[in-house]
């Protein structure tokens, strides 16, 4: 497993100490963790931004969140997120949707 290294101000280490010892966790492991949930929350926000404003489809929006097509609609109706997409965009969502 390659390493990186990066440096953080002294009141988010003392966090991370926090953290990982909150979840009886060293803190490679921790931040491992944070790292894992932290990206995977940026995907999301940048799928809905993208989404809610047009820019992609459902299928593209599914894609940059890493989720499934199903798993993207749940977040979708979660959200309360409405398209701006066009009647041929809704058809090819459709259409690949019919694929699975």
């Amino acid at each position: 497993m390659p390493s990186i290294s990066a440096r953080i101000p002294d009141d988010e280490k003392k966090t991370l100490e926090e953290v990982a010892e909150l979840l009886q966790e060293d803190k490679s492991t921790t931040i491992r963790k944070a790292l894992q949930e932290g990206l995977r929350d940026i995907r999301v926000r940048v799928a809905v931004e993208r989404y809610q404003s047009g820019e992609v489809s459902v299928n593209e929006a599914a894609r940059i969140a890493g989720v499934s097509l199903a798993e993207w609609l749940e977040i979708a109706r979660r959200r309360n997120l409405t398209s701006q997409l066009s009647p041929d965009d809704l058809e090819g969502d459709a259409d690949a949707a019919r694929e699975l």
